[in-house]
């Protein structure tokens, strides 16, 4: 199963909510979404404030184009009810919960989110051992609850297994290519990890290809500067899109009604390749016009 969110997901810059500064200039960058953070980036006694400040600035708006989610903290901690409770009562675009196991959080979370308006999305952080075995069941239950998205954690998920996160995250690779999959089967969105390389954007541009290469969506970010690298590498190629155009023109010609492949520019076509080429279209329609507002 493949869809197309209704707004393109190529970036997602994680910023403390407690940092006001950041959320100012977040108004004014280029990621397709906002995730104000009250969980990993804000230390315990900065807690509630964050949370009062992730509130405040979903309910003041001016983020335009871009999606805003508020990251809380699970619901096991002794932040985590009032995060929920708070976040849902602001209405951000969508809820990012940490920590999942399993489909029974999902649930959990779903019907915390009840009072939350129907709008307003459940995503998922892909981050713990217990989750990678159930990838598939956790995706499954976005066709009964709000699950719209997943987003990976490698940082956690490698503390977990006790494994590095080096150049080509190779311990990694299995995890990535699974939850892209889980993630396809039930018609979600799934973002790529953070990069912890930050300063180093040669490191990034290539983890960016790599998270492209095996299907993702787009890539959480923690740096501002990583956001035109990350929205380039998402975005599709001219030359593809030029191919998607010769393909669709080639298969409405009449004499190619009802056939299941043809040549194209001396390739073969079959009706899958027409398949994708119609969505890859519709996606670089969809980021021209969303880059352009």
């Amino acid at each position: 199963m493949t869809t197309i969110p209704s707004r393109p997901r190529r970036s997602a810059l994680y910023l403390p909510a407690s940092n006001s500064r950041a959320i100012e200039k977040a108004r004014t960058l280029a990621s397709d979404i906002v995730i104000l953070d009250l969980e990993d980036s804000v230390a315990p006694e900065a807690k509630e404030d964050a949370r009062a400040a992730a509130v405040a600035a979903v309910r003041a708006g001016g983020f335009g184009r871009r999606e805003v989610a508020i990251r809380v903290n699970a619901l096991d901690t002794p932040w985590g009810a009032d995060d929920v409770a708070a976040a849902a009562a602001a209405g951000p675009d969508a809820i990012l919960v940490p920590k999942i196991a399993g489909p029974a959080d999902i649930s959990g979370y779903d019907s915390a989110l009840e009072s939350a308006p129907s709008a307003t999305r459940l995503w998922a952080m892909i981050e713990t051992c217990a989750a990678v075995p159930r990838l598939d069941s956790i995706a499954a239950t976005a066709a009964t609850t709000r699950l719209d998205l997943f987003v990976l954690g490698l940082n956690d998920l490698a503390k977990e297994m006790r494994a590095r996160i080096q150049p080509g995250r190779v311990p990694f690779q299995p995890i990535l290519t699974a939850a892209v999959v889980a993630a396809r089967a039930h018609g979600i969105t799934v973002l790529d990890s953070v990069c912890n390389e930050f300063r180093d954007l040669d490191s990034f541009q290539a983890e960016c290809r790599q998270g492209q290469l095996f299907g993702f969506d787009g890539k959480s970010l923690i740096h501002p500067d990583q956001v035109a690298i990350c929205n380039a590498v998402f975005s599709p190629d001219p030359e593809d899109v030029r191919w998607a155009d010769a393909v669709i023109a080639a298969f409405a010609l009449p004499e190619n009604a009802g056939k299941g492949a043809i040549r194209v520019e001396g390739r073969m076509a079959e009706r899958l390749h027409l398949q994708e080429a119609e969505r890859l279209k519709a996606i670089a329609l969809q980021i021209a016009d969303h880059d352009q507002r």
